[in-house]
């Protein structure tokens, strides 16, 4: 029986009595593909290199963790916040998103954009109105479509109602990022929007090239000076172009007296050239190479990328939910929202045991945070987890023995010395 009894709590999920219906009332709405992912505003976008630049950045953001941490009487990382914001911004923060996917939603929605909205779908408050955030159990990124003087209005993913829905919240309850290099993605005529438009009328010549059209001039035996032989000239034209249509294989004839001129390439244009350079300008405005890009770029080149494109993004996310979010913690100083960076991250693994050598003998790191570094499991060793100098002795301690003091003689005269030994 007790056998049975654990074989009944087996449970499979396509089986079963208790399995929500295909189609009811209950199910709600449905779509093909998820409805609440962020897609391209313009079709211009996923067309050009554009998404690319948008989603290399955005990925490389979402890398950096986020968490709710408490400090310690001097301001220093204490220990990680027990609380819903900080399960928020580390396992879960809403029934569709995981962490790393938030902080892509953000990044991308701020270059979109130029701002996101962090909005709290679900929070606790110690007033009445909902304006002192305490703590945040479900949050979305939203878009801001009309801005008050103190209130703003957003449009977010309602997962109740399974659809996007419109609210007006104040400013202080919803934290708002901005894209810190709006000036160079956002502006009606900065870099990056010149670049979108170059491509849009590139992908325009290319479409009107490969429209089917055949470029050709039929040269008649005649001169055309007169309506009469305008009209029998036209006449001609439609009877070739009828000629190919009808035919299988694309086949027409001419008289031996025509001519046939095919047009091997239309007239050219410099757009290739400014698209090249407004590239080359985007690059270097955003901090980005072609080796970022492609992934082949050397230690100095990402340090210097994450430096000036990756962090900045982070610091405009985190800034702004500390403000919302944690703002009576931060000026009473228990509590803050902060990111951590990777110390191993772009370290060559020739350069680990250096570093790792020097952080362990200037009492930097212990040695278990340096093997928790570069994923491998903490020694149980009591000693890994000390910070101290292995090349040095340990001092010594009040409750150890003091070592023994050599006697020394007493000094004598050489009268005393002499008396005794018998001169």
């Amino acid at each position: 029986m007790a056998f049975l009894d654990g074989v009944k709590r087996i449970w499979n999920i396509f089986k079963g009595e208790d399995q929500d219906p295909i189609f009811g009332p209950s199910v709600g709405s449905s779509y093909s593909s998820r409805p609440d992912r962020r897609r391209s505003i313009g079709f211009l976008n996923d067309r050009s290199i554009v998404t690319s630049v948008y989603n290399r950045i955005a990925m490389d953001v979402a890398s950096v963790p986020i968490k709710h941490i408490l400090l310690d009487k001097k301001g220093r990382y204490k220990a990680d916040a027990d609380s819903k914001l900080n399960l928020c911004l580390t396992l879960k923060p809403n029934l569709d998103q995981f962490p790393s996917g938030f902080r892509q939603d953000i990044a991308m929605t701020m270059m979109e954009r130029g701002e996101a909205a962090i909005v709290p779908i679900i929070w606790s408050s110690s007033d009445g109105l909902g304006f002192d955030v305490v703590d945040v159990m479900n949050v979305r990124v939203g878009d801001i479509t009309q801005w008050y003087s103190q209130k703003v209005r957003v449009s977010v993913w309602n997962e109740e109602i399974n659809a996007r829905q419109e609210v007006v919240k104040s400013k202080r309850l919803i934290a708002i990022a901005y894209n810190p290099l709006a000036a160079v993605m956002n502006e009606p005529n900065s870099t990056l929007q010149r670049l979108i438009r170059k491509l849009g009328f590139l992908d325009s010549v290319d479409e009107a090239l490969s429209s089917g059209k055949l470029d050709i001039i039929v040269q008649l035996p005649y001169v055309i000076k007169t309506e009469t032989m305008r009209k029998k000239a036209e006449e001609r034209r439609e009877a070739i172009e009828s000629q190919l249509k009808g035919s299988q294989y694309g086949i027409a004839y001419t008289d031996g007296t025509e001519k046939i001129i095919q047009l091997n390439r239309p007239a050219e244009n410099n757009l290739l050239k400014q698209i090249e350079y407004l590239v080359d300008m985007l690059y270097g405005q955003l901090g980005i190479t072609p080796e970022v890009m492609n992934g082949t770029a050397d230690e100095a080149t990402m340090v210097n990328y994450h430096a000036r494109t990756v962090y900045p993004f982070v610091d405009a996310i985190v800034e702004s939910m500390r403000a919302s979010f944690t703002y009576q913690a931060v000026v009473d100083g228990t509590a803050t929202i902060r990111y951590f960076r990777e110390p191993f991250k772009f370290v060559p693994l020739s350069n680990v045991a250096e570093i790792a050598d020097k952080f362990v003998r200037n009492k930097v790191m212990t040695p278990n945070e340096i093997r928790n570094g570069i994923g491998m499991v903490p020694s149980d060793d009591p000693e890994a987890d000390k910070l101290a100098n292995p090349n040095m002795p340990e001092p010594t301690t009040s409750e150890s023995k003091p070592l023994p003091v050599p006697s020394r003689r007493p000094k004598i005269s050489t009268k005393e010395r002499d008396s005794q030994n018998g001169t």
